[in-house]
């Protein structure tokens, strides 16, 4: 699924790409940062914590459907 069609995959395509997930990324460090009363930084870190069980969660679930398939 092609997240911007229009912008195809030319480089101006991947800056705004780049442009929009590190403005999304911004608007959830900032919220939690809000949300919880504490510095970015540690705000960033919270964030980072729940993307690294993400995919840890993800890697464990793969691993239980398809025990055989590996990428």
């Amino acid at each position: 699924m092609k997240a911007f069609g229009l912008l195809g995959r030319g480089a101006l395509g991947e800056i705004f790409r780049w442009f929009f997930k590190v403005l999304i990324y911004d608007i959830i460090v900032t919220s939690i940062s809000e949300i919880l009363g504490v510095p970015r930084i540690v705000a960033l870190f919270i964030f980072l914590g729940i993307m690294l069980v993400i995919g840890v969660v993800g890697y464990i679930i793969k691993q239980r459907v398809s025990p055989g398939l590996d990428d």
